[in-house]
């Protein structure tokens, strides 16, 4: 599933124009499973499972796998429509060096947004 990011937001020209001076690499929590998603000039070069708890990024966003199906389905429900929704609730955490996150929040919202199942999807990712 997780796969699916990479094609979805390099094929998005204004996203990744959006993110052209991002460069750097994140961890994306879903559930016990940790991915690190390396991002250079705003498209993504490299989605890999983290097993090492040494190979980190710039800063992580994690939640349950049931809460991340919840916030990418076509319409997430109140809560689960923005990660910062999300934050207060517990639903989900972030922690790291904030400030790349920050100085470019709605990149990383669009990008974890590019999960969600697509109106008639019946089949998820």
């Amino acid at each position: 599933m997780i796969d699916k990011m990479l094609s979805r937001v390099n094929a998005d020209a204004r996203l990744v124009h959006r993110g052209r001076w991002v460069n750097l690499t994140f961890v994306l929590g879903i559930g016990n499973d940790d991915y690190l998603i390396s991002i250079v000039a705003g498209k993504i070069t490299a989605i890999r499972r983290r097993h090492l708890a040494t190979d980190t990024g710039e800063f992580s966003i994690r939640a349950s796998t049931k809460s991340w199906a919840k916030h990418w389905q076509a319409v997430p429900p109140r809560d689960y429509h923005d990660i910062f929704a999300m934050l207060p609730k517990q639903i989900a955490k972030i922690d790291g060096r904030l400030e790349p996150l920050m100085q470019n929040l709605q990149y990383f919202k669009d990008v974890i947004a590019k999960m969600r199942t697509e109106e008639g999807d019946t089949n998820g990712h």
